[in-house]
């Protein structure tokens, strides 16, 4: 996405991504968001006029999640699972390319999808899961994972770590990695690198945005300050990047073994 009127960067990142993860797994594959989807590539008027007017999605079909992942030689029926930090609709665009995949989501989140109120509806778009998702709806279970309760487990290696406050059920998927470290895609809990650190640093409209985006804004601040308290205690251990960063894409993207 390249979003308009961001002054080089002084009002916003010139180019924002859409970062997915495929997580390899011994039963099957696992894709943690999936970006937009070929659905509304062929059809963008589904994705709102103003959201692709200040947005500008790029729509690149070799960008989707279903053409990087046949591009690495895998099937689409290879991809048994989906866990989504949230279905907001630069998340949710690909569930559609993998229609045999078990799609899942914090049960508050899908209820705010499924039955938005009439601020939500701005935010999600039912035709990309018109299909009929095989949806697996996760609670909030008495799991704790460093200090985060109330975490839902998609087996050993994944969970979906509550992050409210974007939206009413946004969550980071924390996948457990070879050497026994984490790796935690917080979604749109963040959205600037620097607001794992203190002080955070944000441009000013990605600051204004995240608060006029935020259904609960307290907990989204909340949420964040927590993610900054794991960041500076166990950085070494959990390697935290939202969904939007591009210098975070880049970094994981040329480390060893990723």
């Amino acid at each position: 996405m390249r979003p308009r009127g961001s002054l080089g960067g002084l009002l916003s990142p010139g180019a924002i991504v859409a970062h997915c993860l495929l997580v390899e797994r011994s039963d099957g594959l696992l894709l943690v968001d999936t970006g937009f989807g070929t659905g509304d590539i062929a059809e963008p008027r589904r994705l709102g006029r103003a959201f692709t007017t200040v947005l500008r999605p790029a729509l690149d079909p070799t960008e989707t999640a279903r053409a990087r992942v046949l591009a690495l030689g895998h099937r689409v029926e290879d991809v048994t699972d989906i866990a989504l930090t949230h279905l907001d609709v630069d998340h949710a665009g690909g569930i559609s390319d993998f229609p045999h995949a078990r799609v899942h989501v914090f049960g508050a989140e899908l209820d705010a999808a499924l039955h938005p109120t009439l601020r939500e509806t701005v935010r999600y778009v039912g035709a990309q899961w018109a299909h009929g998702p095989r949806w697996t709806r996760h609670e909030e279970a008495g799991e704790d994972w460093f200090g985060f309760r109330g975490v839902g487990a998609v087996g050993d290696d994944v969970l979906l770590v509550p992050l409210h406050g974007h939206t009413r059920g946004h969550c980071g998927v924390a996948v457990r990695r070879p050497d026994g470290g984490w790796l935690l895609h917080a979604g749109d809990s963040y959205f600037h690198a620097s607001e794992k650190e203190t002080p955070p640093a944000p441009p000013v409209g990605l600051r204004v945005f995240q608060r006029l985006m935020a259904v609960d804004d307290r907990q989204r601040l909340d949420n964040q300050a927590r993610l900054r308290e794991l960041h500076a205690a166990h950085g070494s251990e959990v390697t935290i990047f939202s969904a939007h960063d591009a210098s975070e894409l880049a970094a994981l993207a040329a480390a060893p073994g990723d």
